[in-house]
């Protein structure tokens, strides 16, 4: 945790210095159907917050696992360009972190790429399943 709390501090810092993106780009609900995964993001305003454990208050999203509450928070998120940023991320536990890259490859594809620190795994059906290095999201569209 402590290792996250630095990084995000590390990640403020840049922000402010950071490139101009456009303000849709890292805004909204991404999915990915094999392993049933979202994203809920918003880097811009980092204004998210998870449903029920509001008790983290704002953050620049969250990756939960449908049918469950377990979720990974995005305790940082610093846009690199239009079509990339850089993403700092921790359990609900507090206990594991890990650094990610989010690329927005069209319209309505992203791909996640795990860049070092702790395993993403999520649980499934009474376990935990690891979930692979890189990931394809499509944009969904929210009710």
């Amino acid at each position: 945790m402590k290792k996250a709390l630095f990084a995000l501090f590390g990640l403020i810092c840049s922000v402010a210095g950071g490139a101009q993106t456009d303000s849709t780009t890292f805004r909204g609900h991404l999915y990915n159907d094999e392993y049933k995964v979202a994203l809920h993001i918003n880097f811009y305003d980092q204004d998210i917050t998870v449903p029920g454990q509001e008790v983290f208050g704002q953050m620049a999203g969250y990756l939960s696992k449908e049918g469950t509450t377990y979720c990974w928070l995005i305790v940082g998120a610093d846009m690199k360009s239009d079509k990339r940023a850089r993403l700092v991320m921790s359990n609900d536990y507090g206990s594991e972190d890990l650094e990610a890259e989010l690329t927005r490859q069209n319209d309505s594809t992203y791909v996640l790429k795990h860049t070092k620190g702790s395993v993403l795994k999520v649980p499934n059906k009474g376990k935990w399943q690891k979930l692979p290095t890189i990931l394809q999201f499509k944009t969904k569209k929210v009710r």
